[in-house]
This record gives C-alpha cells, sequence and structure tokens, in this order.
C-alpha cells in the first residue's frame, strides 16, 4: 500500500474494490478539484466504486463463464478481473499499454456476436464517431450479452452538446471537462444507445443503497449505469 494510503488509514470511509478503510479519500479533478474522491488504496473514483458494487450485486460477473471484453482497462479493476477464473478476459484499447489487443473501437477486429459482456466505461466522449463506436459495440455484442457503457453525464442537459470549433485545450476543458473529450453527454444518451439497436436500461444504484452507504463508499448520489443489451 503507497504510503499516503497508511497515513490515511481510518475508519470513516471505506473502498468496497478492496474493503480498506480512511479517515478520508485524496482530492481529484481537471480544473475543478472534486475533495475525498480517490481512493488511497486502489485509486478508483466514485464511478469505478459505484460500478464494482452493481457488478457484484446486481450481476452475474463473479460467478458465470463469460468471455468478457474490456476497452481501456482501469487501473481499479485491471488485476482484479485478470485474476477472475470464472471469466474469458480481453483488454483492448488504442494506446493502452494494458491492452491485450491493440484496436480502433470504430473498426474492431473481432467477430460479430463474440462477447457475453463488454465494460467500456469513460471512452465514448472521446471518440469523434460514436454512433461508428457503439456500433462496432453492437456488433460484437452476443444476443443476449450485455454490457455497461459509463460516459460523463451532465443530467441537467437534454441534449448532448458538440462544438468542433472549439480548439484552445484550455477552453475545451472548461466546456468538455477535458481538453480530449468532444462532447458533453445529455440525458439523451440513452436514446442514441437505443437508436443503434441496444435495448437500454438507465440505472440509479445508488438509489437502492442506504445513504450512509453512498456516503461511506464515496459514491456520487444519483450517477447513472447505462447497463445495455443486445436483444
Amino acid at each position: 500500500m503507497p504510503v499516503y494510503a497508511q497515513l490515511l488509514k481510518g475508519s470513516r470511509y471505506t473502498d468496497p474494490i478492496d474493503g480498506k478503510s480512511f479517515k478520508k479519500f485524496l482530492s481529484y479533478g481537471y480544473g475543478t478539484t472534486r475533495p475525498n474522491v480517490l481512493s488511497p488504496s486502489t485509486l478508483s473514483l466514485e464511478r469505478h466504486r459505484l460500478l464494482w458494487l452493481y457488478l457484484k450485486n446486481k450481476t452475474s460477473f463473479f460467478k458465470d463463464s463469460l468471455k468478457v471484453l474490456h476497452f481501456a482497462p482501469e487501473q481499479a479493476f485491471y488485476k482484479r478481473f485478470r485474476d477472475l477464473k470464472n471469466i474469458n478476459y480481453t483488454t483492448t484499447d488504442l494506446n493502452s499499454p494494458l491492452a491485450d489487443v491493440k484496436a480502433d473501437i470504430c473498426d474492431l477486429p473481432f467477430e460479430d456476436n463474440s462477447y457475453d459482456v463488454i465494460l467500456c466505461n469513460h471512452v465514448l466522449e472521446h471518440i469523434p464517431d460514436d454512433t461508428k463506436a457503439m456500433s462496432e459495440l453492437l456488433r460484437i455484442l452476443k444476443p443476449g450479452g450485455w454490457g455497461i457503457l459509463q460516459i460523463p453525464q451532465d443530467l441537467s442537459r437534454a441534449t448532448t452538446f458538440e462544438d468542433d470549433s472549439i480548439t484552445d485545450k484550455e477552453e475545451r476543458s472548461k466546456v468538455f471537462g477535458q481538453y480530449d473529450h468532444v462532447r458533453v453527454y445529455g440525458r439523451d444518451y440513452f436514446d442514441k444507445l437505443r437508436s443503434i439497436g441496444f435495448e437500454v436500461e438507465a440505472i440509479d444504484y445508488t438509489a437502492e443503497l442506504p445513504p450512509e452507504q453512498v456516503d461511506s463508499y464515496r459514491l456520487a448520489q444519483g450517477e447513472l449505469i447505462p447497463l445495455v443489451k443486445k436483444p
């Protein structure tokens, strides 16, 4: 465990991914820093902890024999998923050194109907042609298969915002949250996925958890998990 994690050991907050507890979490953020959100042990953020809890408590991810494709594997998950005996686990990314397969999400080298589960989190906001990327994800998912396609989402926006005319990196960071994001997804994200051919559920898993657990795990109240299924 890193030295700073040792210094922050306590009982106030808990990372559900590894079960370790701390008196506080670390601050994190681009531009605007969010206090008390980065786990000192797994380096997970709110979305990672929410996804872990959902996978563990509401899916068969840790039990069934599944063929899984994970895009841009997150540090908090990579080794833990790799060690699972029940899944056939493949990672992919265009640039990540953790990727088993280097691939463009808009032109994937996988056969149709290949995977039971796809995890593709905080990727699509970087992709100019997200329609093509979503279509590729649908193509390689098995009928009856499912995926989680998390994105940064502004739920106060009805419609997704894009503006290619903003080229200054600092301005893009202000508008899009990061300079390398190409859009801010609104509530219409789920309808976009449906238009591609997915069945979609927008799951507010924090609403199913006791408020004290949401606080203890440092989750973002109301963050939605985009669960997709291939008919």
